[in-house]
């Protein structure tokens, strides 16, 4: 027979943190707060989201069980997207890269623009995101 003073669930006096009897296991009643989902991720906040879980598990984890994950890599999307623009914007300027080029060699101005666009991107890649 069952013990009786068995709970359904509890809350741990010193963290505060309420726990679920899920079979014979008690689980921790862990909630994502409902404005996290409001973000959206883009390319470089998934290339985050990937270098956390795989290279910074610590983090990763702190950052999800603080429900800041989504907000922190939504910021990292938008910090990198600002910093390739002004990085490729400097760029063109450095190198002469114009509007001109662009109507009398097209495929001058393209092989360009692609070489600017990946430095940036490395840049960022080393700066932002794989740190």
């Amino acid at each position: 027979m069952e013990n009786e003073n068995v709970k359904d669930k509890f809350i741990d006096e010193k963290t505060g943190i309420e726990y679920i009897k899920q079979g014979d296991y008690y689980l921790p009643n862990l909630i994502l707060a409902p404005e996290e989902t409001n973000y959206k991720i883009g390319k470089y906040g998934r290339i985050k989201l990937n270098y956390l879980k795989n290279n910074k598990k610590a983090e990763y984890s702190i950052l999800l069980i603080e429900s800041k994950l989504n907000r922190y890599l939504h910021e990292i999307d938008i910090v990198s997207e600002d910093m390739l623009k002004s990085i490729i914007s400097q760029l063109m300027k450095q190198e002469n890269v114009t509007e001109e080029l662009k109507s009398t060699n097209q495929m001058e101005w393209v092989q360009a623009m692609n070489n600017i666009k990946n430095r940036a991107e490395e840049i960022i890649l080393k700066e932002l995101i794989y740190v």
